[in-house]
């Protein structure tokens, strides 16, 4: 198609949501351009809440360390897929607040998919939510489609000196958000967070297979404890929390 075309035709699929007309994606169960395979795994995530230590970056740390997310001297730029909360509830003690992390919900009906005008955001066959940066566009769709703020456009080049050197540096320019590090859970490895909070010995993200009945988190969930953030949206996540 010469260029022409092509903007002719990316002109109306990018309007088409402005006039009302539903936007035709394809099935989520995207997996080109990711370099994996399915072995039957659906992969999820719990958070224990009341394991969450006060004023602990720990996972977020590691997350930033594993995939070479730089600290911008501009807040508002920050590129960070795992951040912490604070939540404040009511108690017969008086209010309390608790931590609270989050992260990219990797929902089985992602928003974030559906809006992505150029297959940019796709889901894979396990379950994992990820944007192609070859593909993306920058339109920043997905950015405002996500209910969780999981999201993040990429302002600035990566960092100068990385901290994980077999890791490629991000793109500027492209939308950005959390892959469950899904370079090393395809080696067979946790994510950076889960292996980082494990260590400091507060376990308070739980990481499984889903698919798989003998997995930690498998028996947590068959236990109706944990539930996901706005799961009346519909778009089913994949990251659950205990104690909320």
């Amino acid at each position: 198609m010469d260029r022409r075309k092509f903007l002719r035709a990316g002109g109306i699929a990018l309007t088409a949501p402005a006039f009302g007309c539903a936007l035709q994606v394809p099935s989520t169960d995207e997996s080109a351009g990711s370099g994996h395979t399915s072995s039957g795994q659906r992969w999820g995530m719990v958070v224990d809440v009341p394991k969450c230590r006060e004023g602990c970056t720990t996972c977020m740390d590691a997350c930033r360390a594993e995939n070479n997310l730089p600290e911008p001297e501009d807040r508002r730029l920050d590129v960070h897929y795992i951040r912490k909360v604070r939540i404040t509830r009511k108690h017969t003690a008086g209010e309390l607040e608790t931590p609270l992390p989050l992260l990219c919900n990797h929902c089985d009906n992602p928003p974030c998919v559906q809006v992505c005008p150029v297959k940019a955001s796709f889901k894979r066959e396990d379950g994992i939510v990820m944007c192609d940066a070859h593909r993306c566009i920058g339109c920043r769709y997905c950015l405002i489609a996500c209910p969780y703020n999981a999201r993040f456009f990429s302002y600035t080049e990566g960092v100068e000196s990385p901290q994980n050197p077999d890791f490629p540096q991000r793109a500027h320019g492209v939308s950005q958000g959390c892959t469950f590090c899904s370079h090393l859970v395809d080696q067979g490895k946790l994510p950076a967070c889960v292996t980082a909070c494990e260590g400091i010995g507060a376990r308070a993200l739980i990481f499984g297979d889903l698919n798989d009945s003998d997995s930690e988190i498998s028996r947590i969930m068959a236990t109706n404890r944990a539930q996901g953030l706005r799961e009346d949206l519909g778009t089913e996540p994949k990251v659950y929390y205990l104690g909320l």
